[in-house]
């Protein structure tokens, strides 16, 4: 459970990071996940999860 509050903690701290340093950005984002289809949100989406699954796999081995 302590590894999951970290992990959560590091997701807030990265997604704080982007809005406080570059606002004009994230809203650029935004704009773009906005008009992107449903299906390329899913694809992005899943591409990162395997990515962070296999982070966190070569990091606890």
């Amino acid at each position: 459970m302590t590894d999951f509050v970290t992990a959560l903690g590091l997701v807030l701290v990265i997604e704080g990071a982007l809005y406080a340093m570059a606002p004009a950005v994230a809203k650029i984002l935004m704009r773009q996940g906005i008009a992107a289809s449903d299906s390329l949100l899913r694809g992005c989406g899943l591409v990162m999860l395997a990515l962070g699954v296999a982070i966190v796999w070569l990091a606890r081995n």
